[in-house]
């Protein structure tokens, strides 16, 4: 007898050695939501759990044929892409999804984390503009991050620029865009979710002390991994950021340098609670 599939994702985007960010996180989110994960390597990163130092992009011929062999051979709920590495592996991307238009994508940049990427970083910024945003079913982005994709043309005003800047990515196609990050009192945590028709969401949550890596790459991964497992899009932001602020909050120090989420904490406390003392013969 064939057991039921979880619901399988795939996944765009690089390898961490540490495990922190990138696709071996992801699949520890989605395992954590009961969910099979599937990955397409975009980059080799180069670090520790201080920094990333550097990345090694995979050639765009490579990715396309990692993508096509899988979405050959099995059905996928939800799309996940974060950092693409290259030019050329957006618009690889970009040509992929497009032919599964029905399947959700959620897409963390990842912007502000990568390593200088040097004269192209202005050129991916718009062929991500102009082949991925508009494909993008939840784009998540932190406030400077939003600022530097929306590229918003500004003259002194008193409107709320991060909703102008929100509105203006929704006007190139994506259908939400979730702001971490946005303004609030000091000791709380606020995040904003946008539709076409302005805010719907806004959630807030108390700031744990403390420098990690791999918030954002878990909350992302997290969101797409509800979806996929039939959540509406509100719900599922907002169980993301649940989960996410308790992986936090039981982050582990893996290294000398910032604290990763532990996506498993669940699993630690059921075992916690097991009674693992051998019966009375």
């Amino acid at each position: 007898m064939q057991n039921q599939t979880s619901p399988l994702i795939l996944t765009f985007g690089p390898t961490d050695p540490v495990g922190a960010v990138g696709i071996q996180a992801d699949l520890a989110s989605f395992a954590a939501m009961g969910c099979h994960g599937l990955s397409v390597v975009t980059a080799l990163f180069i670090g520790d759990t201080a920094r990333i130092e550097d990345m090694q992009v995979i050639d765009s011929d490579w990715v396309s044929d990692q993508a096509r062999v899988v979405l050959e051979d099995m059905p996928v709920a939800a799309f996940k892409v974060g950092a693409v590495g290259s030019i050329e592996n957006v618009s690889v991307i970009a040509e992929i999804v497009s032919d599964y238009p029905d399947i959700p994508l959620i897409f963390d940049p990842f912007l502000s984390s990568l390593p200088d990427q040097g004269p192209d970083a202005e050129d991916m910024l718009m062929a991500t503009r102009e082949l991925l945003i508009p494909q993008t079913t939840v784009l998540i982005l932190s406030t400077v991050e939003l600022a530097r994709m929306a590229e918003t043309w500004r003259e002194p005003s008193e409107e709320d620029m991060m909703a102008v800047d929100a509105m203006r990515l929704i006007e190139m196609g994506c259908e939400y865009v979730f702001v971490t990050g946005t303004p609030s009192d000091l000791t709380d945590v606020a995040n904003t979710l946008f539709d076409e028709g302005g805010v719907i969401r806004h959630d807030n949550w108390q700031r744990i002390s403390g420098s990690y890596s791999g918030a954002g790459g878990t909350l992302a991964a997290t969101i797409a991994a509800l979806l996929a497992n039939g959540l509406d899009i509100p719900e599922a932001v907002f169980e993301a950021q649940e989960f996410t602020i308790a992986s936090i909050a039981n982050a582990q120090r893996l290294g000398m340098g910032k604290l990763v989420p532990d996506r498993y904490f669940w699993a630690r406390e059921s075992d916690e609670e097991i009674d693992l003392t051998p019966p009375i013969q």
